[in-house]
């Protein structure tokens, strides 16, 4: 019996596959970004302690803030707590940004990138999971 090929599913197929990939792709580049800040945070304090110094914060916060960043990160990076994650990663984020408004660093390229982080972790994983598409569609 041979099997027939419905020619408008294989461009969806293929666009869903190549949406899963580029979700993978942003969603490590998420992980990544927050495993070396993490790291940076646990190892290396001194390279960042003028950057926590301007926004308020002691040099040994990174002993607890490094941690936190870390199992956030991995959190998201695990599929089965990607939505936690996403959820922490968020707050993380977000209390950067409210940090360098504080500050009134509107603007700046740190709150920039964090809130590009942010975006990159929902918007990783709203392509990559339908579930998530399901609960927040764009179309209706």
């Amino acid at each position: 019996m041979s099997e027939t090929v419905n020619l408008h599913q294989v461009p969806e197929t293929m666009t869903l596959h190549r949406a899963l990939w580029v979700g993978r792709l942003m969603s490590a580049f998420v992980v990544i970004a927050l495993m070396a800040d993490g790291t940076i945070q646990l190892f290396a304090p001194s390279q960042i302690a003028s950057m926590l110094h301007e926004t308020g914060f002691a040099t040994e916060a990174t002993r607890v803030v490094g941690p936190i960043i870390l199992a956030c990160a991995m959190l998201y990076a695990i599929p089965a707590t990607a939505v936690l994650g996403a959820i922490l990663v968020t707050g993380f984020l977000g209390g950067a940004i409210c940090a360098h408004v504080r500050i009134g660093e509107l603007g700046s390229q740190p709150e920039l990138i964090a809130l590009l982080l942010g975006a990159m972790a929902w918007g990783g994983l709203y392509v990559r999971n339908p579930r998530i598409r399901a609960v927040l569609p764009l179309i209706r």
